[in-house]
C-alpha cells in the first residue's frame, strides 16, 4: 500500500492525472463575513408540457431584491447540484458575493431538476425525462420555462421580461439545453453559460455548429467550458464538439468565450471559474446584447441579408391591435378598414407591388410601392396561392369554388380553369400554370397555355406526383427548366424536369431542408427564387436559402417581433421598387426586409 501511495503521488507530481486541487474554489465561492445572504425556497412542479412529469425546483432570492423593481433572472438546469452550497458550483454563495460587489445585477436564481414520470405500481421503473428534455432540438423545454415555470414564480416575485435581463446555464446535457432555449427564443433569453456541454448526437445536437454557421446571427452571448479529457463515446467526442461550437460562434461573430482545461466530464474546473464566468456573462450590464455588427450572411460575396435594417412590420402604427370576441388579436394593415386574419399566398407584379391573400377574411390585398395597403379583391373565394402571368394578370387558387381564376389590373375577374382545387401555383412565361393540390393530396398539375384541363404525365410508368408526400408551394427555376415543389411531410423540396410538352419527369427529393425535433416534418410552404437561381423556402426553422446543388447555405431568421403563437413564415416573395425586399407572411402579418440579393424579375 505504501508503494501504491508513492506511485499515486509521483503520477500527480508528473501530471499523469490531476486532482481537484488543480482548480481550487476561490473566495467568491466561499461565505464571506458581512455579505448579505439571499434565501432559497424549495417546491415541486407537475408539468403539462411534459405531461405527468414531476420535478423539484428551488428559487434563490437575493437580499437586495426589491419588489418595486423587476429582478434579473437566471435559470439553472440540474438545479439540485447548482443550488447545493457544498457542491462545486455553489451558486447561492457566488450570487451573494457577486451581487454585493456589483459584479452582476440583482438576480433571482431558478434551479430546476429534470422531470420524472412516476411509476404507478411498486416494482415498475420511473421514466427519466432528462435526455428528452435537455438534449432535444425543439423549443419544448423553452416553452416549459416560458409558459409554466416563470409565470408560476412571477406570482410571488417581480421578474424582468427583458431578454437582456435573462440568463440560463447548465452542465452536460443541461449545457446544450441552455443554448437551445436561447437559440430558439432569443426574445426571451440572451445569456448562455455552458459547462462540458453535450453538443453531440445524443438527440441530434451535433448539428449545431453547422446550423450556427448557416443561420443569421441572433443577439446572444455564449460562455463555453470543456476539458480535453471529456467524454468520447457512441454519441461523439465532447471535447471536439465544444471546439466546433466555439469555432462556429466565432466565425459568425458572436460574443463568445471558450475556457479550456484538462479535466473530465465534471465541474472541477467549472466550479473554480464560475464567479469569473458569471462576471463575463453579465459584464457591461445593462447594455443590451446585440447581433454582431458584421457577419458572413451580410458581408461576403455570397451574403444575403443586410445587417441593418432588420425586418419591419407592414402595419399601421396609428392603429392599435384589435381584439376579437375570443380574445385573440388581429393587427390592422396600413390603411385597411378591417384586419386581415390569415394571410396565405403572396405574389409580386412587374412594378414590385405585393399582393397577398387572406384565406379566412376572403380578401386579396395590395401593398403599393409607397407602403400603402388597400383592398384589391373583397370577395376572393378563400384564395390561397397567387401568381402573375406574362400579361400582368393575377392568377389565384380560389378554393371556395375549386377554380383557378385571373384578375386584370382593374380587378375584373375571369376564369382560367374549372374543377381544380389548388394550394399554390406558378405561371410560366408562355402562360402555362403549374399547381399543387391542397388538403394533403400529392398531385402536381399543369395547365398548358390556353388549355382549360390539366395535363397528366408519368415518369417511368409511375405518376410523378406520387413521389411527393404532401405538396405545398410550387415555383419555377429562372430558366424555366425545372419545377420546385415543397413537401410539408419529409425534409425535402422536390425538383422536377420540365419536358417539351410541359409535363414533368426525373423528379428527385433534391433540396435537403434543416429541421428541428418538433415537428418532425419540415413544414415547408411558400418559396421564392432569386436571379442567381437560389431558392428561398419558408419553414418553421426560418427562411432557408438553397443553392443550385440542393444545399442549405443560409437560414434567415423569422422576425423577432412576430409573436411565437402566430406561427412560422408561411410564404415569401421579392417586392418593392427594386424588387430586393423580401416579404414574409406570418399568420395575419406581413413583414419585409431588404436583401443583398436580387430576385428573378417577374
Amino acid at each position: 500500500m505504501k508503494k501504491l501511495g508513492l506511485l499515486i503521488a509521483l503520477l500527480v507530481a508528473l501530471g499523469g492525472f490531476a486532482s481537484a486541487e488543480d482548480y481550487p474554489l476561490g473566495p467568491d465561492s466561499q461565505r464571506q463575513p458581512g455579505v448579505p445572504q439571499g434565501t432559497v425556497t424549495h417546491a415541486t412542479w407537475t408539468s403539462k408540457i411534459f405531461p405527468g412529469t414531476v420535478r423539484d425546483y428551488w428559487v434563490y432570492v437575493p437580499a437586495q431584491y426589491a419588489p418595486a423593481k423587476p429582478a434579473c433572472v437566471m435559470v439553472f438546469q440540474d438545479g439540485k447540484g447548482s443550488v447545493d452550497e457544498n457542491g462545486r458550483s455553489r451558486i447561492p454563495i457566488v450570487f451573494d458575493n457577486l451581487i454585493a460587489k456589483h459584479d452582476m445585477p440583482v438576480t433571482i436564481g431558478i434551479f430546476i431538476d429534470p422531470g420524472n414520470l412516476k411509476a404507478l405500481a411498486p416494482g415498475q421503473a420511473d421514466r427519466a425525462n432528462r435526455s428528452y428534455e435537455y438534449d432535444g432540438m425543439s423549443d419544448r423545454y423553452a416553452r416549459f420555462l416560458l409558459d409554466e415555470i416563470l409565470p408560476e414564480i412571477a406570482k410571488k416575485y417581480n421578474l424582468s421580461t427583458d431578454p437582456n435581463d435573462r440568463a440560463i446555464s447548465g452542465i452536460s446535457s443541461g449545457g446544450i439545453c441552455s443554448f437551445t432555449v436561447a437559440w430558439t427564443h432569443p426574445e426571451a433569453f440572451r445569456r448562455v453559460l455552458s459547462f462540458v456541454g453535450s453538443f453531440t448526437d445524443l438527440r441530434g445536437g451535433d448539428i449545431y455548429p453547422a446550423l450556427i454557421r448557416k443561420t443569421e446571427p441572433k443577439p446572444l452571448r455564449v460562455f463555453l467550458q470543456d476539458g480535453n479529457q471529456d467524454l468520447n463515446n457512441f454519441a461523439g467526442d465532447w471535447w471536439l464538439a465544444n471546439q466546433s461550437m466555439a469555432s462556429a460562434l466565432t466565425y459568425v461573430g458572436y460574443d463568445v468565450k471558450f475556457v479550456t482545461g484538462d479535466k473530465d466530464h465534471d465541474m472541477i474546473q467549472g466550479g473554480a471559474i464560475m464567479p469569473d464566468a458569471l462576471r463575463w456573462l453579465w459584464r457591461d450590464y445593462p447594455r443590451p446584447i446585440a447581433k454582431p455588427k458584421m457577419h458572413p450572411l451580410g458581408d461576403r460575396q455570397t451574403g444575403f441579408v443586410e445587417v441593418v435594417p432588420d425586418w419591419e412590420l407592414v402595419s399601421d402604427e396609428g392603429k392599435s391591435p384589435q381584439k376579437r370576441p375570443d380574445g385573440s388579436v388581429a393587427l390592422y394593415a396600413i390603411g385597411l378598414g378591417s384586419p386581415h386574419r390569415v394571410a396565405s399566398g403572396i405574389a409580386v407584379d412587374r412594378q414590385g407591388r405585393v399582393f397577398f391573400s387572406d384565406v379566412s377574411g376572403m380578401r386579396i390585398y395590395k401593398i403599393d410601392l409607397d407602403g400603402k395597403v388597400s383592398d384589391f379583391v373583397e370577395d376572393a373565394g378563400r384564395a390561397t396561392g397567387l401568381g402573375f402571368s406574362p400579361d400582368g394578370d393575377l392568377y389565384v387558387c380560389e378554393n371556395q369554388t375549386t377554380r383557378i381564376v385571373r384578375y386584370a389590373a382593374d380587378g375584373k375577374k375571369g376564369v382560367r380553369a374549372e374543377d381544380i382545387a389548388c394550394q399554390d401555383l406558378a405561371v410560366t412565361r408562355t402562360g402555362g400554370v403549374y399547381f399543387t393540390q391542397p388538403w394533403g393530396d400529392r398531385k402536381i398539375g399543369y395547365l398548358p397555355s390556353g388549355g382549360a384541363k390539366p395535363l397528366a404525365w408519368s415518369d417511368d410508368g409511375q405518376l410523378a406526383y406520387q413521389l411527393v408526400e404532401k405538396s405545398n408551394g410550387v415555383r419555377i427555376s429562372p430558366n424555366e427548366s425545372l419545377v420546385y415543389v415543397s413537401d410539408m411531410i419529409g425534409k425535402w423540396v422536390w425538383s422536377f424536369h420540365i419536358q417539351a410538352d410541359g409535363s414533368l419527369a426525373n423528379g428527385e427529393p433534391f433540396f435537403r431542408m434543416e429541421t428541428r425535433d418538433e415537428p418532425y416534418a419540415i413544414g415547408a410552404s411558400g418559396m421564392a427564387v432569386d436571379s442567381a437561381g437560389l431558392l428561398y423556402v419558408a419553414t418553421p426553422l426560418g427562411i432557408q436559402v438553397c443553392d443550385q446543388q440542393g444545399r442549405v447555405v443560409a437560414i434567415i431568421n423569422r422576425p423577432e417581433q412576430a409573436e411565437p403563437f402566430r406561427g412560422p413564415v408561411s410564404a415569401v416573395a421579392f417586392g418593392g421598387a427594386d424588387h430586393q425586399y423580401l416579404y414574409a407572411v406570418i399568420g395575419n402579418e406581413v413583414y419585409r426586409r431588404h436583401l443583398v440579393r436580387k430576385p428573378v424579375q417577374p
